[in-house]
Formats: C-alpha cells, structure tokens, sequence
C-alpha cells in the first residue's frame, strides 16, 4: 500500500549520527566471546520486560497521550527510567508520537507505513528530520517541568549507567547478552508497532487511518498491539478492551492505581467499545484513503512512464480522486460528530 516516496534531503540516512546504532547490533555479535550464561540471560529478560513498561506505559500512555495522572516525583521516575530503552528523552518521543495521531497516514504523518517498511521502522528515526523537536509547539504541557527537560537532555546518562551496571552484575556477558541483547529487540519490538501495526492484524474500528489489532504484537509489547483500538480511543489507558486481549501494560497500571502510585486511569466505556464498528456498517474512511492513496500514486508512476500522453487523464483522474476524498472526508467528520452526540447524550 505504498505512496509515491520522493525523499527530502533531511529524510535520508545520516550515516555519521547513525552509527552508534549500528555499532550496537555489531556488539551483540560478542556473544561469540562472552558466552551466552543463563545469569545474562535472565538479566536481559528482566531488562527488556522493565524497559518495555517504561515505554509502553511511560513515554506513550502517559507522556503522549496523558492516560492517567501521577504525582510529579512518580512522573519524574517514569521519564527516567524510559531513558534506559535508549529511544532518546520522553518530551522528543511523546512529541514526534503525537505528530503521528494528529497526520496518521498522511504525507505529514512522521512514521507512515504507506512510505515502505524500512521507513517506518528505522528510517524516520536515522535521519535528520526528526532529530530535534519543538517542545513549546508539540508538547507544552510537560515541558514547562524543568527536570522534565533535563532529562530530556541528558537522556543518554540513563543508558550508560544501566550498561556499567549489567557489567558489574555479570561482567562482559552481562554487557553484551543483559544490556545489548536487550536493548536491539526492546528497539525493533517497539518499532513494529511504527512498521506493522498499519499493516499486519484486523480492524475492529472504523478510524481515519489503517491501523490493525495484532495478538502477536501485543504479547511481546505488553498490549501495544492492539493499535486499531488504541487509535480509536487514544486517551484510553486500557488498549486491550476485552478480557481476552492481553495488555500487560495496562495490568501493571492498574496494580500502581491500587498501591496510590498512578491514578485516574482512563478506559472505554462500553457505549465507547460498541460504537463505530465497521461490521455494524461504519465507513472505514481510513481503509478508503489508504487505497485512494494508493491509485493516486499508480498513476503518477503511470504518467512518468507514458510521458504527458496522460497530462489530460491525468488530470481528470486527480481531480475525480480529490473530490472524492474530500466527500469521504465530509462523510467521516459527520459520522464522528454524530457518535459525539451520542455519547454526550
């Protein structure tokens, strides 16, 4: 389902700032050396499991879409310990995540699928795009804490002092099985919800984008997978809605919610989960733009190739997709106004 992907300048690989990322999967090849011991080994598990809370739970349910509440010092400890993953600070990760929401699918969605896999699981990320943020535009609200900022800052002291720790623990393996192991599948676990949760899984909701509900995903991202849901309620702390859709996540929040820590935890009522199905006949613009996206894409390669023999059916057509998605997008807004109303009702 690929657009048309002509790269700006900023939007290629910058080999120089990307080599520190790519020397971390080299130094997993270590291993060779340092042995494989079931001591490292339950380190790395505990590792990825701890550091996928803090992302799963910190920088995205909370940080980006402000899920639940929890007091200033907790807050604090959550963007701390997010930095261990190594994905940069909360305030540049929850900003570039809500550019996502806010364009999902479009040209000015940060990680679109419709750009190619390699995109939207690493691309976006090694290029120079993306490598600052407007933190007063994008995220105001948390910004204005200082030690938010600071963290922010100096988000690489997270790393490095987990990294001496897993060395002085178990020594070289340690390191390299504990920390490295670790931290390379924490990484590409967590960019595949970027590069397949659009793509891989079913839709339960009818969303303006194509975002799709992953069993598999969830289970190794502590319920991120469940992506269709969460794009349709986004607030929601809880993005597996039934018994049945495992959100580990969302578990441990709740267990924080009983013990005082985190609060306010924000889920779907059920007015909220039986609204906007598409198998009660809902239109699925999301689905709908992606293929006219899509069409629109064939025939500008088609025009490129036939040369401006087209120029006159080409026009034709962009003006015949253009009217139609602006009528699919009409259709959209006013279903979702009517689902408002109803639920304020």
């Amino acid at each position: 389902m690929a657009i048309p992907d002509v790269r700006r300048p900023d939007e290629r690989l910058n080999w120089a700032t990307s080599t520190p990322f790519l020397i971390v999967h080299l130094v997993c090849l270590a291993a060779i050396f340092t042995g494989v011991p079931a001591r490292a080994l339950v380190l790395g598990g505990v590792l990825y499991a701890v550091r996928m809370f803090f992302i799963t739970a910190g920088y995205h349910r909370y940080f980006a879409h402000r899920s639940y509440r929890m007091g200033r010092p907790m807050q604090f400890l959550m963007a701390l310990g997010g930095t261990t993953a190594a994905q940069k600070g909360p305030l540049w990760w929850a900003g570039n995540h809500r550019d996502h929401h806010r364009f999902a699918d479009t040209d000015q969605d940060t990680h679109s699928p419709l750009r190619g896999f390699w995109w939207s699981h690493v691309g976006w990320i090694l290029c120079d795009r993306y490598g600052s943020l407007d933190y007063d535009e994008k995220i105001a609200d948390f910004a204005r804490y200082p030690e938010l900022r600071l963290v922010d800052k100096y988000n690489l002291v997270g790393p490095w002092l987990l990294a001496i720790g897993c060395y002085l623990y178990a020594g070289w393996a340690g390191l390299v099985v504990g920390f490295f192991w670790s931290t390379v599948l924490l990484w590409h676990a967590t960019f595949t919800v970027n590069s397949l949760a659009h793509v891989v899984g079913w839709r339960r909701y009818a969303t303006a984008d194509t975002s799709r509900n992953s069993l598999v995903i969830a289970l190794y991202t502590g319920g991120e997978g469940w992506h269709n849901n969460h794009h349709y309620r986004p607030s929601s702390a809880r993005q597996g809605f039934y018994w049945w859709e495992i959100d580990t996540s969302y578990y441990l929040l709740r267990a924080l919610n009983l013990v005082g820590l985190v609060h306010d935890l924000r889920r779907p009522t059920r007015k909220h989960r039986l609204a906007s199905r598409i198998k009660d006949g809902n239109f699925d613009f999301g689905m709908f733009r992606a293929y006219w996206t899509k069409a629109s894409g064939a025939i500008a390669t088609a025009r490129a190739d036939a040369g401006e023999r087209m120029g006159s059916t080409r026009q034709s057509l962009d003006e015949a997709v253009h009217s139609a998605l602006e009528s699919a997008e009409e259709l959209a807004r006013v279903t979702r106004r009517t689902r408002r109303a109803g639920f304020a009702e």
